[in-house]
């Protein structure tokens, strides 16, 4: 008899139904986990990304959730309204605590979904210190160091500590994995992480495949045009630098260019931004849309476009990207040459890249797109076939769900138990307060 698959909890401040940033990777994962037979809890937060307000219905003090085969325990933390400085650490601080006092429920494996940092550090004191038999997996997501370096949030001091207490939980973790290859070597250069101790496991789209966009009909009802339409979407943070997106709106609606910049969802940011853009007439913030929305948006947009601050250029590859990939359409990435994202960009041969923090240069290069729809049909298929062969859902669950099975010591996976066709129907859920 086959001994059953092992018992996973996963540790991890955002889970569905946050549907941008890292919430759709870490929902995706803990139902993967549950096709290939693994009995899968996640402890976290209730919804609040990326408005940084909990959504109305959530805030109890505890609550139990069964959704698609996972069991799901939120509990509640808190929830700045301005997620910077100390806000921000607390509000880390304060799901961490409520990390030590939750029920793990005896799992195989843990898995800590990093960021956020501080509660995955709280979490691996305890589970270093209770659970010193079970194998921890850190799922890192962004380099939380770097990010505070790239994008100047953090002073020296802060600096040191941040960098010191990932290091410590990565060095402390039985298996480190990483979203791209670059982040592997920057975990073993900079932290000292051994390579056989580090995985690579590329993010996917979680889009479902969606029907045959109207995109004339959904041009209308988004309030487009025949204009060329620059589509960013999803967070609108500090790692984002959407001022170089004002201010090339702010440069076309002063050249008389017929192009549209569009910011889609919300963020930290947004609220800024919009009083910067006020009055521009080639600039739409857009709130952000359910799944069916936010796939015609992408599917009928010109270009997708990718925005980071400049000196961003290690600390993360946008999550976005995997969506984007997936639409047909072309990306500019406005964005560091030399970093992650500008090679990922390279790398599908999907889309353009210009340098960060240049409103002519992105101006002029989505109006050059918008002018060669040969060139974007082009480009658009290279991501579509690069999603399709490299970042795969299925494939990377499969090479999480090994992993899982090799650091508990089961020598052989059975690959058979799901079916990547199978859509989960199950929606139960109690709350307890």
């Amino acid at each position: 008899m086959p001994r059953p698959s092992p018992r996973v909890t996963v540790l991890g401040l955002n889970y569905p139904p946050e549907h941008t940033g890292i919430s759709p990777y870490t929902g995706a994962m803990a139902r993967g986990l549950v096709r290939r037979g693994h009995p899968t809890r996640v402890v976290t937060t209730h919804p609040h990304y990326p408005n940084w307000r909990v959504t109305p219905g959530y805030g109890q003090w505890s609550r139990r959730e069964h959704l698609d085969g996972v069991h799901v325990h939120r509990v509640k933390h808190y929830v700045p309204d301005r997620p910077v400085g100390m806000r921000r650490l607390l509000s880390e601080v304060s799901y961490g605590a409520r990390l030590q006092t939750t029920r793990w429920h005896s799992p195989d494996a843990i898995v800590a979904v990093s960021p956020a940092l501080i509660s995955s550090t709280l979490a691996a004191v305890r589970a270093k210190t209770l659970n010193r038999s079970t194998p921890l997996v850190v799922w890192v997501q962004d380099l939380y160091s770097l990010g505070l370096s790239e994008t100047g949030q953090g002073g020296g001091a802060v600096l040191r500590v941040m960098r010191t207490l990932e290091g410590w939980l990565l060095r402390k973790a039985d298996r480190v994995v990483v979203i791209h290859d670059r982040f592997a070597t920057r975990v073993h250069e900079d932290f000292g992480v051994p390579r056989e101790r580090i995985e690579v496991v590329r993010n996917w789209t979680h889009l479902p495949t969606a029907p045959a966009i109207d995109v004339a009909a959904a041009r209308r009802e988004l309030g487009w045009g025949d204009e060329t339409v620059v589509l960013h979407a999803g967070n609108m943070g500090v790692k984002q630098g959407l001022d170089n997106v004002v201010s090339a709106a702010e440069l076309a609606a002063s050249r008389g260019d017929k192009v549209r910049f569009v910011l889609l969802g919300g963020g930290s940011d947004r609220e800024r931004l919009e009083r910067l853009g006020r009055g521009i007439p080639t600039l739409q913030f857009l709130d952000a849309l359910d799944d069916a929305g936010f796939a015609a948006a992408l599917g009928s947009a010109d270009v997708l476009l990718v925005n980071e601050k400049a000196g961003v250029s290690e600390m993360a590859v946008p999550s976005k990207l995997t969506s984007y990939f997936s639409t047909g359409r072309p990306v500019l990435a406005a964005t560091d040459p030399t970093g992650i994202t500008a090679d990922e960009v390279r790398a599908a041969d999907a889309g353009v890249v210009v340098a960060a923090g240049h409103p002519a240069k992105l101006l002029d290069a989505a109006l050059a797109l918008g002018a060669d729809p040969d060139l974007c049909a082009q480009l658009g298929a290279n991501g579509r076939r690069y999603r399709e062969t490299v970042l795969d859902e299925e494939a990377a669950i499969d090479q999480f769900s090994a992993m899982i099975m090799r650091l508990c010591g089961h020598e052989s996976v059975d690959e058979s138990p799901h079916d990547p066709t199978e859509v989960p129907t199950s929606h139960e859920a109690r709350s307890t307060v």
